[in-house]
């Protein structure tokens, strides 16, 4: 019930949404002659979970990258909380409360799971609060189990929430998820769906989420944005974005 009201919440009319939390505003990002990224705009608000998917290629992880800090754009604004945080370096979007996944998992393989996660919380906290934030963290992806197993020896699906639980760490209002239920199986990515829709609805965290599976994406986002060759061809609420023309041929297929 509480899920179904937050979904209604922010689908609500226009006079009642509030400001988002996060606007991207005609970004353009550039590699060479090649336009990764070209003059997307969308917003985010508190709790919304945003699904942004496209075919490979599309500008999503590059997208990412400028969002959290680790790559400049060309042109355009990125505003978050009302603020100008337009090419902010990435330590510093963190601070703000900008946390994020990477496609491919590299946890510090030598340390143990709460040691992992214990780096990111030293960010925002002394050594003995950042210990404790990191276990409670540890705990609300269902790690408690492995807190002091080394992260190296983890299985990929162990991997991909220790993976969220370093982005928590650093005690995010927004969370960019790339690619995190890729490789998991059936089970896994349900239990996966429950835990990321229980971040947005629990916790009032925003989460803008790049996933290929798509049962995923219709569970989860309350709104889908759709990436091709770097420019947003669509935006709508899931059911409407599969049916859209432009999305069934540039990422879903067609008969024709």
């Amino acid at each position: 019930m509480a899920e179904k009201m937050t979904k209604n919440a922010i689908s609500s009319s226009p006079n009642k949404t509030p400001i988002p939390l996060m606007e991207i505003d005609n970004l353009v990002r550039r590699f060479g002659g090649l336009v990764a990224v070209n003059e997307v705009s969308f917003c985010v608000g508190v709790g919304e979970i945003v699904g942004l998917i496209g075919p490979n290629g599309a500008g999503k992880t590059t997208l990412f990258n400028i969002i959290s800090g680790h790559l400049k754009s060309d042109s355009g604004v990125l505003r978050f909380n009302g603020m100008d945080i337009t090419n902010m370096r990435a330590s510093k979007c963190a601070r703000m409360g900008i946390g994020r996944t990477f496609q491919i998992v590299k946890p510090l393989a030598t340390l143990t799971v709460h040691e992992n996660v214990t780096v990111g919380a030293l960010l925002n906290n002394h050594s003995k609060t950042a210990r404790d934030k990191a276990a409670h963290i540890i705990e609300r992806v269902g790690m408690s189990d492995l807190m002091d197993k080394l992260s190296g020896s983890l299985t990929l699906e162990s991997r991909k929430r220790l993976e969220l639980a370093r982005a928590l760490s650093i005690e995010p209002k927004i969370i960019l998820l790339d690619e995190i239920l890729a490789g998991l199986n059936a089970s896994e990515i349900e239990e996966s769906i429950h835990l990321i829709r229980s971040l947005a609805v629990t916790d009032n965290l925003a989460v803008i989420l790049i996933e290929h599976n798509l049962h995923a994406i219709m569970s989860l986002a309350h709104k889908i944005v759709v990436l091709d060759y770097g420019v947003k061809i669509a935006q709508n609420v899931p059911d409407l974005v599969v049916r859209d023309p432009k999305v069934v041929a540039a990422y879903l297929g067609s008969d024709d």
